[in-house]
């Protein structure tokens, strides 16, 4: 049963930074996370703009329940501006390549893989599929029932994994995220096909009508030290001389 809690972030980059970003925050910011907050990473990826705002990245963090956020929160929120002092010149560098963002807290599912299962299983994807799903008021958890009963096997047949399913906190129960890996960009396309195409996964999709209220799905990649690539969390050998 994963017991954890995630913070899911998309962060608006100011002009070409989108690399020197995701390279910040996996090599510069995560291993002192995991030091210092027992924070993991879960993902960093680049927001295809195609198929979304643009230039954005979205980042999740996995944090050990609730207990271990409020630790987390309870370091950070000290200093002038509610930021660790010991990491103002990280926040300064940070400055250089966003302009803001949007976080939210999320819930998983008892049954959604933590960061370690899925490196230890090997989990990966050329592309992610990103579905951020608005429900009717307290129908998030059933939403993500339906999609393990409903979704996974159609879906499944054109390499479509659901790596990760979860409820955003601190709302109405409205809300909830799909994530799945996808191993090629042509098996991506099968599935894009298949929501039109296939009657199992079109059956999916209008019956879950009655508690859907809007359904965005995005496609993200992962960066270069990302754990769904390299199968392993960010290391103090990633990092660069960021402070000099």
């Amino acid at each position: 049963m994963n017991d954890r809690v995630y913070i899911h972030e998309i962060i608006d980059i100011r002009g070409h930074n989108r690399a020197n970003y995701v390279h910040h925050m996996t090599a510069n910011w995560s291993p002192n996370a995991q030091e210092d907050r027992d924070q993991l990473c879960y993902g960093v990826w680049a927001l295809l703009g195609s198929t979304g705002a643009w230039p954005r990245v979205v980042n999740m963090w996995e944090e050990r329940g609730w207990d271990g956020l409020a630790a987390s929160f309870g370091g950070e929120a000290v200093g002038k501006g509610a930021q660790d002092p010991k990491l103002e010149r990280w926040w300064a560098k940070a400055a250089e390549f966003r302009r803001g963002g949007v976080d939210r807290l999320m819930v998983p599912a008892p049954w959604t893989h933590t960061i370690e299962e899925l490196c230890a299983d090997g989990v990966s994807g050329a592309v992610y599929a990103h579905e951020l799903v608005g429900v009717r008021p307290g129908a998030a958890a059933e939403l993500l029932e339906r999609a393990r009963e409903q979704a996974v096997a159609p879906l499944g047949r054109y390499g479509w994994q659901l790596v990760g399913a979860f409820t955003t906190a601190m709302a109405d129960d409205d809300e909830a995220l799909l994530l799945w890996a996808i191993p090629t960009w042509q098996r991506w396309a099968d599935g894009e096909r298949a929501h039109a195409g296939d009657d199992d996964v079109v059956a999916w999709r209008t019956g879950v009508r009655d508690i859907v209220t809007s359904w965005q799905r995005v496609l993200l990649v992962d960066a270069p030290l990302s754990p769904f690539r390299t199968g392993r969390q960010p290391s103090r050998d990633d990092r660069t001389d960021w402070q000099e």
